[in-house]
């Protein structure tokens, strides 16, 4: 009983006629610029694509499961540097099914001994809701206009806007997303939607801060690179502070401290040229110890190059006749 009215209060705070965050939660953030800032596009002067699965408060009834997919490219066109990507985003959490997918362009100018994205994405919002799935422990909903009714599908369009500068051992962001803070309304059980009471959501615009350095050693395998991530939506702020240690450019481990709810321990490896395997596990420094066993995160990505060979080419000579 207890579970379920707890469960109830956090997402009816986090879903509905509220102001509040809507962050994607994401431990390796360091893989999932894309997701915030369009002015990351391809910034590594590579193709680079990064799946990430998450499954956040193990054993909590209806906690998220989500997903991420991001792809980037860089590009020349009459004589400048451009980027260009993709994100998708999925997350599935008590009653509702959410997809985001959205396509970016950056457009890169040389700064120094390194390059500068400024860049716009823009793509459609989904949210899917089954009003079924409420539950008021000893109580009803059915005369709640504000709760949706049914299993409902509604749609929006939003744009994020971002910086993101990149040279070899720092990289630095800011990015706005929401950028438009588009409201979703439910219709009613007629399929209209009503004024007053109506089931809604708002997006609430949210601003982002990304910094990373990458510090060499006296030991030439090894790196220390501290990174930051700042999330606010004006009204409350959050942040993940990581320290990761780099071994030989192919093995990873380090600890992110995230004041609001987490401390985060990470580890990771290059299979081979490219590809990177890591994996996340949050430890609660809130009260839903009690009702998890922590969240656990694996990151997929992978970076690479396209060469256009050159067609062999044949040479007679009379020495060979």
């Amino acid at each position: 009983m207890k579970r379920k009215i707890i469960f109830f209060g956090v997402l009816l705070l986090i879903f509905f006629n509220i102001s509040g965050q809507q962050f994607p939660q994401v431990s390796q953030f360091m893989f999932n610029h894309m997701s915030i800032n369009p002015g990351s596009a391809g910034n590594n002067d590579m193709i680079c694509a990064s799946a990430i699965t998450r499954q956040q408060w193990i054993g909590f009834p209806g906690a998220p499961e989500s997903f991420y997919f991001t792809v980037n490219a860089p590009f020349n066109l009459f004589g400048s540097s451009h980027g260009v990507g993709l994100a998708l985003y999925r997350d599935v959490y008590g009653f509702n099914s959410d997809i985001d997918l959205k396509l970016a362009y950056a457009y890169r100018i040389n700064v120094k001994n390194g390059k500068l994205g400024i860049g716009v994405s823009g793509g459609f919002i989904n949210r899917n809701t089954d009003g079924n799935k409420w539950e008021i422990p000893g109580g009803s909903f059915e005369d709640d206009e504000s709760i949706p009714k049914g299993n409902q599908n509604v749609f929006g369009f939003d744009l994020n806007v971002g910086l993101f500068y990149r040279s070899e051992n720092i990289y630095l962001g800011i990015s706005s997303t929401h950028l438009l803070e588009p409201e979703l309304k439910y219709p009613d059980e007629s399929g209209t939607s009503t004024t007053a009471g109506e089931a809604k959501e708002k997006l609430v615009r949210h601003y982002y801060v990304t910094a990373s350095y990458s510090v060499q050693l006296a030991n030439p395998a090894f790196e220390i690179i501290p990174s930051v991530l700042i999330k606010s939506d004006a009204k409350i702020t959050d942040f993940d502070l990581n320290t990761t240690i780099l071994y030989n450019k192919k093995f990873w481990g380090g600890v992110t401290y995230r004041p609001a709810n987490a401390i985060i321990g990470m580890v990771g490896i290059e299979i081979f040229n490219g590809l990177k395997v890591g994996y996340a596990y949050d430890f609660a420094t809130t009260d839903l110890t009690k009702f998890s066993q922590g969240s656990h995160e694996i990151v997929l990505n992978y970076c690479f190059n396209i060469g256009v060979e050159k067609s062999p080419q044949k040479y007679k000579s009379i020495r060979f006749l």
